[in-house]
């Protein structure tokens, strides 16, 4: 089901301490991927952190997350349906990858439907038949697939990358761009990635903001 709600960062301000760390104020499009670029420090995975809504106590924030119409800024994390792919796949180890898979699903139809959406999911990235694998015997790519998929189940309305793809090699980074990208933009996902690589941001096909080093 394609989402079409814009995500909305509304003057975005965090400090840590006495220290202006990082600023933002962007509107992201359904299916549109804001790449946001800079060196270590400058405050990248930290705001990915207050949009999701778990930053740590010692930054102060201010500024509003909304999808559309709807305030995400004080809502639990696990309310405001945004989907988070970090640069670790972090599967579950002592789930199956069906159990992954089924970790984020919303709890609707009977155990045979899900059964039937876990395989179809697995099936569209190439993994058919893995369900009962443990996720440990599984290649990094295929990690990185089955955490994609996680994500995708659990029907989030935006997506927040944190540098997904730096620790593939050349080739599964191709692969994950490619993959993780279609699904973005056919979903109709808006989608705030950042990265040190420009080569991400080039694939991703969005705008691109430079965050300085001085903060």
């Amino acid at each position: 089901m394609a989402s079409n709600a814009a995500l909305i960062l509304e003057d975005i301000r965090i400090d840590q301490g006495d220290r202006p760390l990082v600023s933002l104020d962007a509107r992201i499009a359904p299916g549109e991927v804001l790449t946001l670029m800079g060196p270590s420090g400058v405050g990248k995975s930290t705001l990915l952190a207050y949009i999701a809504g778990f930053l740590a106590p010692a930054f102060r924030a201010r500024g509003r997350v909304l999808l559309d119409d709807t305030d995400l800024t004080r809502l639990a994390p696990e309310t405001r349906h945004l989907g988070l792919l970090f640069q670790d796949p972090l599967l579950f180890p002592h789930l199956s990858v069906g159990g992954n898979l089924a970790f984020g699903m919303p709890r609707e139809g009977s155990r045979r439907e899900r059964r039937r959406r876990i395989e179809a999911a697995l099936e569209e990235i190439g993994l058919a038949g893995l369900a009962k694998r443990d996720p440990e015997t599984l290649s990094g790519g295929q990690r990185s697939r089955v955490a994609l998929m996680r994500v995708l189940l659990s029907r989030p309305r935006a997506m927040l990358l944190d540098e997904p793809f730096s620790k593939l090699d050349a080739s599964l980074r191709h692969e994950m761009r490619s993959l993780v990208f279609a699904r973005v933009h056919r979903l109709g996902l808006p989608t705030l990635m950042v990265t040190h690589d420009a080569a991400d941001a080039k694939s991703a096909g969005g705008p691109v903001i430079e965050l300085g080093g001085a903060s």
